[in-house]
């Protein structure tokens, strides 16, 4: 479930091997190779919140939004792939090495600089591992962004706001921050907002390492989550069962525990 820490460790992995190097061909989903792009030089590869950006030298970026399923491959130029060729949204070959993106929720070719690169970081709140994070600006954007309707689970969520989040993350912040699942955005202080995001960087920036996602790092080897994926287990505080509900605006699996997270 790939969230803002894993498409940096991504872009970690991809840009020292291709950054610099020429693309041979490059097309997107089982379509023809994309016109102009043999010969063209990659510039960076970069993570913009959950975003991946591939900057050419020919006035274009290739942009990829890997959602709940997609992922990136290397392979030899004879290798096999692990996935079969439909599922294929993005293949680059250079470097001497084919480089698929398979089922990604989104790819697109923008020109950059240009209008549509413009208006996709203006709908990006501030990346939550590679910015400074100023708490007065995601209280603005969160009050900005509410519906009056919003759960706070929503508000995390929501990209606009801040980049990043995903939904391991925003279970495991409300556990952290002992919030309640229920909690509306409007009903939130300004300090109770900030300090669940100023949680969840801490927690994607602690993540950008190696190995498994760890949001508990207690060491009686109890687990690694707090409550997310622990339905009906024992909460690592006081042993009540976990509970689990598809919850907010996209109906996302929510994961609390009902006493450490209670209101009354």
């Amino acid at each position: 479930m790939p969230e803002g820490d894993t498409i940096h460790k991504i872009a970690a992995f991809m840009a020292p091997k291709l950054t610099g190097e020429t693309l041979k061909s490059a097309r997107v989903g089982t379509s023809s190779p994309l016109t102009g792009f043999d010969g063209a030089r990659i510039q960076r590869v970069e993570a913009r919140g959950k975003h991946l950006w591939i900057g050419l030298d020919n006035g274009t970026g290739i942009r990829s939004h890997l959602g709940m399923h997609g992922s990136w491959h290397v392979y030899g130029p004879d290798e096999p792939w692990q996935r079969p060729e439909r599922q294929a949204s993005i293949v680059l070959d250079a470097a001497q090495k084919r480089w698929v993106c398979f089922n990604a929720k989104e790819v697109e070719i923008v020109d950059t600089p240009g209008i549509r690169e413009r208006l996709l970081d203006k709908r990006l709140g501030p990346d939550l591992i590679a910015d400074e994070i100023s708490p007065e600006l995601i209280v603005a954007r969160a009050r900005e962004f509410d519906d009056g309707d919003a759960l706070l689970i929503d508000t995390l969520l929501d990209q606009r706001v801040a980049s990043g989040i995903g939904n391991v993350y925003k279970s495991e912040v409300m556990f952290i921050r002992r919030v309640e699942p229920t909690r509306m955005t409007h009903a939130s202080s300004d300090a109770e907002i900030a300090e669940c995001f100023a949680t969840a960087a801490k927690l994607l920036k602690d993540n950008l390492g190696g190995g498994k996602r760890v949001t508990r790092r207690a060491p009686d080897q109890a687990g690694i989550k707090w409550v997310y994926g622990r339905t009906g287990m024992p909460c690592h505080e006081c042993d009540t069962p976990i509970r689990s509900q598809r919850m907010g605006h996209h109906h996302r699996g929510t994961y609390w525990c009902p006493r450490c997270q209670s209101s009354a």
